[in-house]
């Protein structure tokens, strides 16, 4: 697949580059990219639920009524499950939710979400670019230029660029990662997504093997 190069203004540059089939133009695995969305959304939960047990609850251990001859259920003390400020049973403990996948699993998946975009038409290049101060208000024009605005756009890097990120950090419709920050989950929750030429170059050597 072809596609256009433009510069940070919207223009067409005249030039264009071919992505490689290796990477944007596979069978995509939707069972690969279920796992590595899964171990990526695992992986941010904290794991610090936590709910008492009857032992840990505060509370007399005195038996409140007898055992036998009231009519009723057998009760302990006050921490009781079956009581209201008793302890729970089986509630949720912390806990690590992380999980292994391998990497030829995890770069299956990318591939897949790439070549998805890629049939989706959601790709686009642009030159490599910089910005001489942090404006909010030059990324939105940028945005504008490539006729962006108003949706969810993700714009891949090749390295960190603190002035790009910064003009872009309090959009909520744009997000600014470095090629090695890329993931399955970032690219499939993205409308949009923007390489420059570099950034290309790079994800295409790393993935194609």
């Amino acid at each position: 697949m072809q596609l256009n190069v433009f510069n940070k203004n919207g223009e067409d540059t005249g030039r264009t580059v071919t992505l490689n089939d290796t990477v944007f133009g596979i069978e995509p695995n939707d069972h690969a990219i279920y796992l590595d969305v899964k171990q990526y959304m695992a992986n941010n939960r904290q794991g610090t639920h936590k709910a008492k047990e009857r032992s840990e609850i505060t509370g007399s251990t005195r038996k409140m009524i007898r055992q036998k001859g009231g009519g009723g259920a057998r009760r302990g003390d006050v921490k009781s499950p079956v009581l209201i400020g008793g302890g729970r049973i089986f509630g949720p403990q912390p806990r690590d939710y992380n999980f292994k996948l391998n990497k030829k699993v995890k770069a299956l998946a990318r591939k897949s979400a790439l070549t998805y975009k890629a049939l989706d038409n959601a790709i686009m290049i642009v030159e490599d670019f910089t910005m001489e101060a942090p404006r909010t208000k030059d990324f939105l024009a940028f945005m504008k230029d490539l006729k962006l605005k108003g949706k969810k756009n993700l714009l891949v890097l090749p390295e960190n660029n603190q002035m790009i990120y910064l003009s872009a950090r309090n959009l909520k419709t744009a997000s600014v990662i470095t090629v090695s920050e890329l993931n399955t989950y970032k690219v499939l929750d993205t409308v949009n997504l923007l390489f420059t030429e570099r950034s290309l170059s790079i994800i295409e050597n790393y993935l194609k093997a």
